[in-house]
């Protein structure tokens, strides 16, 4: 009888790669992989990796140093943007022993069978023009939510994003593939799902690609709205110039989809909103913001913004910074600019010195946790519904209202799992 093999992995970035992380996971599984934790030995390590900013190149690479210390004699495999858009670079990293890029991450089952340790790292990757299919995948662990793939790829040319040479054109999943999926998801008792994507609202162009939409995102919304079995669904991310009037409309009279949209800002310059060449100014952005708690005053807003933009002066950051303060939103992302090779920010001049970027960094977040505590406090008093997660620690388990607040409370295995009426305190 032989033992089985075993497989770690490790996710870094977003949503989207936890999404693929899991299904990678199921087809080593059903190929009689067993899966065990990344900190301890295991025959093969799958690091699936993001590359938006530098810190995740440097994770990936301490990662696999510390792969060789403890498990020398493991397969190392690198997959996810870095691995497509760095390969030759990551496959000179001692340890590494195969690099996979977009078009073949989801032949992984095939490509382990013909590794050998030992030999100098095998790169299967192709110029990002070829990455022309839609891959379907979803997370499934022991937490009461799923993240669903249902968009990759995108067709703008942000100044400072690699996406595009990372992951390929817009592309997304048919809407009647996307019910089969739910339909299994509800199916496995969960009680969540986040619609994900890298431009989501540009679902609809078809499994290849294409200009025109053959779908839209408000038809798969108002679809799925109809599934029995799912509770709540989210909506990850969505670009303002995308999020039609008709989605805020609908989430407002939606009993699944839950009153909280993540909208990506980046700058509250409109100078530096140019420069990063997005395709909206500040002013579609809050009247996005003015609609959506006009139909919805209790809705949770999140928002994406960079700081440290080349050409970003004192007197932007403070139009950034104002703008923001006068936003009725609830939380911010904020990300420092890095640069990034072949993207054309880095033609853009003045370059901001790294320790004013770190500043401008710290202010906004400050001011995000005092956005969110205001946003909390407007709701003390208030029973709202609170679905409890699965996972616990040391006592102490947590959920989320309909509105994206965080509730923690001592454990009651009971409520796991569960949506509970909760009153915020």
């Amino acid at each position: 009888m032989t033992t089985a093999k075993t497989v770690a992995f490790h996710t870094l970035g977003c949503k989207l790669n936890f999404s693929e992380t899991s299904s990678l996971s199921r087809l080593l599984e059903q190929d009689g992989f067993v899966q065990t934790d990344f900190e301890g030995p295991a025959d093969v390590y799958v690091i699936n990796t993001c590359s938006v900013t530098d810190n995740a190149d440097k994770e990936c690479r301490y990662l696999v140093r510390r792969i060789q210390r403890r498990a020398p004699e493991s397969r190392v495999v690198i997959t996810g943007c870095y691995a497509q858009l760095k390969p030759k670079e990551i496959a000179e990293i001692e340890g590494v022993d195969l690099v996979l890029g977009a078009a073949e991450k989801f032949n992984l089952v095939e490509h382990l069978k013909n590794l050998t340790k030992g030999d100098s790292a095998k790169i299967c990757s192709c110029d990002i023009e070829q990455v022309n299919i839609f891959h379907a995948s979803y997370s499934m662990n022991d937490r009461t939510r799923t993240f669903l793939k249902v968009q990759d790829g995108c067709d703008y040319t942000c100044s400072f994003c690699t996406i595009p040479m990372a992951r390929g054109k817009s592309r997304s999943d048919a809407i009647t593939n996307v019910m089969e999926q739910v339909q299994q998801i509800a199916e496995s008792d969960v009680r969540e799902i986040v619609l994900t994507g890298i431009n989501l609202g540009d679902f609809g162009k078809g499994l290849q690609g294409g200009k025109k939409r053959e779908e839209t995102f408000f038809e798969l919304i108002q679809e799925l709205d109809k599934v029995t079995g799912i509770d709540r669904y989210r909506i990850s991310s969505i670009e303002p110039n995308l999020l039609s009037n008709e989605i805020i409309e609908f989430v407002a009279n939606s009993q699944r989809f839950m009153p909280h949209f993540h909208i990506p800002l980046q700058s509250g310059s409109n100078d530096i909103l140019g420069m990063m060449r997005r395709r909206y100014r500040r002013e579609l952005y809050a009247e996005k913001v003015a609609l959506i708690k006009q139909f919805m005053p209790h809705c949770s807003i999140g928002v994406d913004v960079i700081v440290g933009f080349p050409g970003e002066t004192d007197a932007h950051f403070q139009e950034t910074y104002d703008f923001l303060h006068a936003l009725d939103v609830s939380y911010f992302h904020v990300f420092t600019y890095s640069e990034r090779a072949n993207t054309a920010a880095l033609e853009i001049q003045p370059v901001v010195p790294v320790h004013v970027r770190n500043e401008r960094n710290k202010i906004l977040r400050n001011l995000s946790h005092k956005k969110a505590q205001f946003f909390a406090a407007q709701h003390t008093g208030e029973t709202r519904k609170v679905l409890f997660e699965k996972y616990h620690k040391d006592g102490v388990m947590e959920g989320y209202t309909d509105n994206y607040i965080k509730v923690t409370t001592p454990v009651k295995e009971e409520w796991a799992n569960n949506i509970i009426d909760w009153k915020l305190s």
